[in-house]
């Protein structure tokens, strides 16, 4: 699929490419997104242009990972957004915000616009949020979102060669008032 641009009221949410590498290497040099997130570390700027200028292009092609830079109207890159296709009408949503723009609700603005656009124009049944346990900034976004934690995975990330609980939480369309692509029993 072609790549889509998505605005909200502070946000423009597009895909990033080559002209953007600059600005993701600099935005992964922040300790916490090494740490948080299982981005090469340390980031090297070949990191950068393999995101930017195949991983990100891949995935739009594939229908495998929807990537979205988080940029200011003034075009700052404030945050990184990605839905990766995970099964059918499940999808991972994932994020990170830039160190200066942190704390603004620029991520959590951005993961309820994506996570509709996921619903309505993707089939997206079930959106997971997976963080290592600990993430409580992420988890933070997660719940303001409108995501239910559902609970603690053992052993669920490998981050840099060791096994790390996760914590997992979902997003239904329902949740947003939004109406599912197939239907849903719950449990009673």
């Amino acid at each position: 699929m072609e790549p889509v641009t998505l605005t909200t009221d502070r946000l423009v949410l597009r895909t990033v490419g080559p002209q953007d590498t600059d600005a993701v290497y600099a935005a992964c040099q922040d300790p916490d997104v090494q740490r948080w997130t299982t981005i090469p570390s340390p980031y090297l700027p070949e990191h950068a242009r393999g995101f930017t200028e195949q991983m990100v292009p891949d995935g739009w092609a594939n229908d495998t990972m929807y990537t979205f830079g988080l940029f200011l109207p003034a075009g700052d890159l404030a945050g990184m957004l990605g839905v990766t296709m995970i099964a059918l009408g499940v999808g991972e949503i994932g994020f990170w915000a830039a160190t200066e723009h942190r704390g603004r609700g620029h991520v959590t603005e951005a993961a309820v616009a994506v996570a509709r656009w996921a619903f309505t124009e993707r089939a997206v049944d079930r959106l997971e949020w997976r963080a290592e346990v600990g993430n409580t900034a992420s988890r933070a976004v997660a719940q303001r979102a409108g995501f239910t934690m559902e609970g603690t995975l053992r052993s669920a990330i490998n981050n840099r060669g060791v096994r790390r609980d996760s914590w997992i939480g979902s997003l239904l369309p329902s949740d947003l008032a939004l109406p599912s692509t197939s239907p849903y029993l719950p449990a009673p």
